[in-house]
C-alpha cells in the first residue's frame, strides 16, 4: 500500500509539471478566397517574445525539428505546389556548438493555395508538428489539429 501511495504521489508531480510547460506558439487558422475556386490557408504563428518557431527547412548541420504540416486527404480539394512561409528569417549559427537554424521570431504566416474541384463547401483539415526553443531551452515537439473552412 505504501508503494502504491508513492507512485499515486510521484505521478501527480509528474502531471502538474507537464502541465505547466509553457506553450509559448498560438496559432490562427484562416482562408481567404483569391480566385473562383482558389483560397489561401492561413496558418499563423505568434510567438512569444524570446522564442523562436523553426522553418520548414532546416540547414544540415541543424538539430531542431522543422515545422511540419500534414493534410488530410479531400477529394474535393487539391493542394497548390508548396508551403509558402511569409515572416523575417533568421538565419542563426552557433560557432562553438557548430550548430544552425532556419528560424523565425514574433510572427510567421504559412501559406498553402488550395484549388476546389468543384464549387462546394468543404474543409482543409490537417495538423503542424513544430518544435521551439528559446535561449536556454527547447520544448518537445508538439503537434496541433487545424480545421479551415472553404466557403
Amino acid at each position: 500500500m505504501k508503494r502504491l501511495l508513492i507512485l499515486i504521489f510521484v505521478f501527480s508531480i509528474v502531471a502538474q509539471t507537464n502541465a505547466q510547460i509553457p506553450d509559448p506558439i498560438s496559432w490562427n487558422f484562416s482562408s481567404k478566397k483569391t480566385a473562383d475556386k482558389t483560397y489561401e490557408v492561413q496558418l499563423t504563428a505568434t510567438i512569444q517574445p524570446g522564442w523562436h518557431l523553426y522553418s520548414q527547412v532546416q540547414p544540415k548541420d541543424a538539430i531542431a525539428i522543422p515545422t511540419g504540416f500534414t493534410f488530410k486527404a479531400n477529394p474535393l480539394l487539391v493542394l497548390d505546389k508548396k508551403i509558402k512561409e511569409v515572416g523575417k528569417i533568421e538565419k542563426f549559427h552557433d560557432e562553438v556548438l557548430k550548430l544552425s537554424a532556419n528560424q523565425y521570431s514574433e510572427k510567421v504566416v504559412f501559406v498553402q493555395v488550395v484549388k476546389l474541384k468543384a464549387n462546394a463547401k468543404t474543409n482543409l483539415s490537417g495538423s503542424v508538428e513544430y518544435q521551439t526553443c528559446d535561449d536556454k531551452k527547447c520544448l518537445p515537439p508538439k503537434t496541433v489539429d487545424f480545421s479551415v473552412a472553404l466557403k
